[in-house]
């Protein structure tokens, strides 16, 4: 990706900006869309406002309780089917049975993902790594073909990577991934499967242009959800997110943004009309984030790890090789 291609829009939006706000207008009757997590967080209001709005949304559950009790007041064509995205067999499963109940699919948004975790592994991956970037890497590789049969009759297929400016703690580990070698810690870990994630995007978007389809990832910003579940109250206080009595900081409340803002940046990448002639952007607040130095050390902005086009093109090698393996 060449540098002038990661430059912001000026949308016109904001990093508090509402659902209301980016999808006015807009009507998706009639459109398939998948949204991984979109039973909790920032994944359920993403339902929720795409639904409003028409849509056929169909939800991967791993807990198909709580997925019906979190979507128990959602409005709109919702359907739950069961995957885990750390079991590859349900995942083939599951896009076997979608498409071909659907046979199209319009818009992918791979929203799950676990952050910080203690390790684990799934399928012989480090956890982080093995479910944010494989276990979509996977899934999205399944229902290319829906993908690319939507394209004949929609010029704007789209599939969302949710990252995040955790991307900035660190490159792919390119000889050690899974922590084999290297000791491991929960944060590089994570930083590490959220570069995946917008490399993903940028592999992904050159592949998809084979039928009109694009891709782009979303850092959503700093946003109170279940995503925090591993994390203990001391550390969180040691981060400036909580006080000490378990209330959120001060700072926090300045910072984070609520679920439904925190949804809408994954709104706007996916139905923004300023978007539709782009593809691989890493986007922020409701625009293209701007590329800067690779040791800036700001709050904002992708740095260019990230979005390296021969680093996307060797993890999606490297991924493939993973998959095939299992």
């Amino acid at each position: 990706m060449s540098d002038n291609q990661q430059v912001p829009l000026k949308s016109g939006f904001y990093a508090k900006s509402e659902p209301d706000e980016v999808l006015e207008g807009m009507d998706f009757t009639g459109k398939n869309i998948i949204v991984t997590g979109g039973y909790s967080g920032i994944g359920l209001e993403t339902v929720r406002a795409l639904a409003q709005r028409g849509a056929h949304i169909h939800i991967p559950v791993r807990d198909p309780k709580k997925a019906a009790d979190n979507l128990a007041d959602v409005q709109g064509d919702i359907q739950t089917s069961a995957m885990d995205l750390g079991d590859i067999a349900s995942i083939k499963r599951f896009a076997e049975d979608y498409s071909a109940a659907h046979n199209r699919l319009d818009l992918l948004i791979n929203n799950a993902g676990v952050m910080a975790c203690p390790l684990s592994h799934v399928n012989g991956w480090e956890m982080q790594f093995g479910t944010n970037h494989m276990g979509h890497f996977a899934l999205t590789n399944a229902l290319m073909p829906a993908l690319q049969k939507a394209s004949e009759t929609n010029d704007d297929v789209r599939v969302i990577n949710l990252s995040s400016i955790g991307h900035r703690l660190h490159d792919i580990f390119w000889d050690d991934m899974h922590f084999a070698q290297t000791e491991y810690n929960k944060w590089l870990s994570y930083g590490q499967s959220k570069t995946a994630n917008a490399l993903f995007s940028v592999e992904l978007n050159q592949r998809m242009s084979e039928f009109g389809g694009k891709s782009f990832s979303v850092h959503p910003g700093g946003i109170n959800t279940p995503l925090q579940r591993h994390l203990e109250v001391e550390e969180m206080v040691a981060m400036g997110w909580m006080n000490p009595d378990g209330t959120m900081s001060e700072i926090a409340v300045k910072m984070f943004k609520s679920p439904r803002q925190g949804c809408v940046t994954t709104l706007w990448a996916a139905t923004s009309p300023m978007l539709k002639n782009m593809g691989g952007q890493y986007c922020e607040d409701c625009d293209v984030a701007a590329l800067l130095a690779a040791d800036d050390a700001g709050s904002f902005g992708v740095r260019p790890h990230a979005i390296d086009a021969d680093n996307a093109r060797r993890l999606w090698s490297m991924s493939e090789e993973m998959l095939a393996n299992i």
